[in-house]
């Protein structure tokens, strides 16, 4: 194990600070200041190495924590990111983005500050780039099966790897004009910036692993098509249908899906252009939604120059304190402030929007809200509570509600859960012989921890098929895989 001592000798939790928001708001780099690798090294020293290791159940792709941890503390980082690679493809992704369940699982955690595990697998990996330990691995052998992987994201990316590490010849298609999914348009620049999606590509290139961008399956090219130039299909296309507000007023111009203003202001650090076609700036901005992508909106919002920024949600504050109900080890709902956060504005909790004003051109001007608290028929508006803020810029981050079901699912008829998901089987087999589906447009919408995951676990499973056995790994065990 790490230090037998360090959890009693360093108490401390401690991570990389944040930029001064003065400074940060002014470009769209990632938020975070350089942290000292002997930091991480003491962070690292304060894993126990349980007997049980928890972080292990709260870790969708069972990352071997205690021994990258372990490896850190005597630095070891070579062999820390063959550990870390041995589960995870891209730790770079998952070290910056993901909410860090394996954290609330951790044994430290039920009566100290959780180990600092997130800070300690990003530093892995971005010390194994800078010294040049990252290299493509292609295949020794071709096996001479073609797969085709539909979406560019994490899970189809996970997918597609290791299905050319296999020695399949893997062609993934994106109906975006860059790849990386919501990777690449849906998470702001100042969260990841966008190179370490470009250098993992390259890499994947160097694989084996062919790109076409720019191609709708469904309409550019149809799925008999897709089926027949492939031995296998995967679809990770995730789940893109957003849910919608139906209240009066939406019809009013101002009012945006989160995913119609964030890949914008993505495409403007992409070079695409010089001002996003929707801005914030100068405006008052409403956020209805308090989750994620809402804060995303917030941070999107205050680098544009917004007047004011306000957040709803309609359910009541989360419990600053692990509350009773949702015990160790699981992932409980807390309260957040993230870096957009501490960048201003208001949250305001408890509310539902009531009705958008428009003025007499037809764009929004403020937004109607209501108090609300739960009753016997859901959300109950609370009598006298009503009131009028601004709103000259109006985004919608309430979630999706599964994968878009014109073009490609329609044409290939798999079948379709209650809640308008693929259904797939223990190997992520659709209902249609030979295509498999991963991530988020099987799963519904999730974490990227589950989408590579997924990704990983589908590849072994396409190899399977394709060949009777593999050698790949399964990240999710059998109990907890996807059910018809």
């Amino acid at each position: 194990m790490a230090d037998p001592k360090g959890f009693l000798t360093t108490t401390e939790r401690e991570l990389p600070r944040h930029r001064p928001v003065d400074v940060r708001i002014q470009d769209w780099r990632e938020v975070y200041e350089d942290f000292e690798r002997g930091t991480v090294v003491k962070q690292a020293s304060r894993c126990m190495d349980c007997g049980i290791p928890f972080c292990h159940n709260g870790c969708p792709l069972g990352n071997l924590i205690p021994e990258w941890n372990d490896l850190v503390y005597r630095h070891d980082w070579g062999e820390a990111i063959e550990r870390l690679h041995a589960t995870n493809n891209f730790p770079e992704f998952t070290g910056r983005l993901c909410p860090a369940p394996c954290e609330s699982a951790c044994v430290l955690g039920i009566n100290q500050p959780a180990v600092t595990i997130k800070n300690v697998e990003v530093s892995i990996i971005d010390r194994a780039w800078e010294e040049g330990w990252v290299r493509p691995q292609p295949p020794t052998t071709r096996t001479g099966h073609t797969v085709a992987v539909v979406g560019s994201g994490p899970a189809g990316l996970a997918a597609a790897q290791q299905l050319t590490r296999a020695g399949h010849t893997v062609t993934v298609y994106e109906r975006a004009d860059r790849i990386g999914g919501l990777l690449r348009y849906g998470i702001p620049e100042f969260k990841m910036e966008k190179r370490h999606i470009e250098r993992r590509v390259a890499q994947m290139r160097a694989e084996g692993t062919e790109f076409r961008t720019g191609v709708d399956i469904g309409a550019d090219v149809t799925v008999e098509e897709l089926k027949s130039s492939h031995d296998a299909v995967v679809l990770a296309g995730g789940a893109t249908a957003w849910r919608d507000l139906p209240a009066t007023g939406r019809q009013l111009t101002g009012i945006y899906q989160a995913m119609e203003y964030l890949p914008l202001a993505n495409r403007v650090q992409e070079g695409d252009y010089e001002q996003p076609p929707i801005s914030a700036q100068g405006k008052h901005v409403v956020v209805i939604g308090g989750g994620d992508t809402g804060a995303d909106c917030v941070g999107t919002a205050h680098r544009q120059g917004a007047a004011s920024v306000t957040q709803l949600e309609i359910m009541p504050k989360p419990p600053a304190k692990r509350p009773e109900g949702q015990p160790w080890p699981t992932m409980p709902m807390l309260y957040k402030v993230t870096s957009a956060h501490e960048e201003g504005g208001k949250r305001l909790y408890s509310v539902n929007t009531v009705e958008f004003v428009g003025d007499d051109e037809g764009n929004v001007q403020s937004l109607k809200l209501v108090e609300v608290k739960r009753g016997e028929k859901g959300f109950e508006p609370v009598a006298g509570t009503e009131r009028e803020i601004p709103a000259q810029l109006v985004t919608l981050a309430m979630g999706f509600v599964g994968p878009q079901k014109e073009g490609m699912i329609e044409d290939l008829g798999v079948q379709l859960d209650g809640r308008g998901n693929v259904v797939r089987d223990t190997d992520y087999a659709t209902t249609v012989d030979g295509v498999f589906c991963a991530g988020d447009m099987g799963r519904g919408q999730s974490l990227i921890v589950w989408a590579i995951a997924e990704g990983r676990s589908a590849a072994a499973a396409v190899d399977r098929h394709l060949s009777g056995r593999t050698v790949l790994p399964t990240a999710i065990p059998p109990t907890e895989r996807p059910l018809v």
